[in-house]
């Protein structure tokens, strides 16, 4: 028996299962899309982060710091939550709110600032978790609709081996490899980009704590300073 051609399938099978090839064939190259691109954006989110905080600890006062940062065309990342946390500290001092009442709507700022700042980070995961859910149901459906049609061509076939056999059921199979191709990948880089992109999160909230202490202590120095 002369050997299989995975190509030759894919072209004798039926126009309904290479029509489910053709979509699994997008969807993994959609996934692999958004893993690189996601690989690269929370990479350069974590570098920029780091070397933000370095900047902003480098020894000058935070309104200088602030300064600097308002006169930024764009900001992102802990950049922009510390502009959105120290415009607001600022604003609730000009304004003569009590301490904790400046404390309270800094806090809620950098909440919003986090999560909108979370939710561009994580654009893609969404679509990469469908992906790696669905296509095995996909292929599965190609591989169903395949080997019925298999079972179909062969009841009217004078005589059944494993030769005429073989044929319809691997060009079936083939949709399930497909779909198992473009979900395992998807689903793997799901749970790494979760988990990168969670740890970011918590780096962040950690650092919107440390920048709420520094303004507990600079309201009190400034209130001491008034009034004396």
């Amino acid at each position: 028996m002369s050997e299989l051609n995975v190509l030759d399938l894919i072209l004798e099978a039926s126009l309904l299962v290479q029509l489910v090839m053709g979509l699994l064939l997008l969807l993994s190259l959609i996934g692999w899309g958004l893993i690189f691109r996601l690989s690269a954006k929370l990479g350069s989110a974590k570098r920029f982060d780091n070397d933000f905080e370095a900047w902003l600890w480098s020894g000058n006062t935070l309104a200088k710091q602030y300064s600097s940062v308002a006169n930024e065309p764009e900001r992102t990342g802990l950049e922009q939550v510390f502009f959105v946390g120290y415009g607001e500290f600022l604003k609730a001092q000009k304004s003569g709110a009590m301490r904790a009442d400046t404390l309270d709507s800094v806090e809620r700022k950098f909440k919003v600032a986090i999560g909108k700042q979370q939710a561009v980070l994580e654009q893609g995961l969404a679509t990469l978790a469908s992906i790696a859910s669905v296509s095995p149901y996909i292929g599965l459906f190609g591989t169903v609709w395949g080997i019925m049609t298999a079972f179909i061509g062969l009841s009217s076939a004078e005589s059944v081996s494993l030769a005429t056999v073989a044929p319809g059921i691997a060009e079936a199979l083939i949709a399930t490899a497909m779909g198992l191709f473009a979900a395992i990948p998807a689903s793997l880089a799901f749970n790494h980009f979760s988990a990168k992109a969670g740890a970011l999160y918590e780096s962040r909230a950690l650092f919107c704590e440390e920048l709420t202490g520094v303004f507990a202590h600079e309201y009190t120095m400034a209130q001491r300073n008034g009034r004396s």
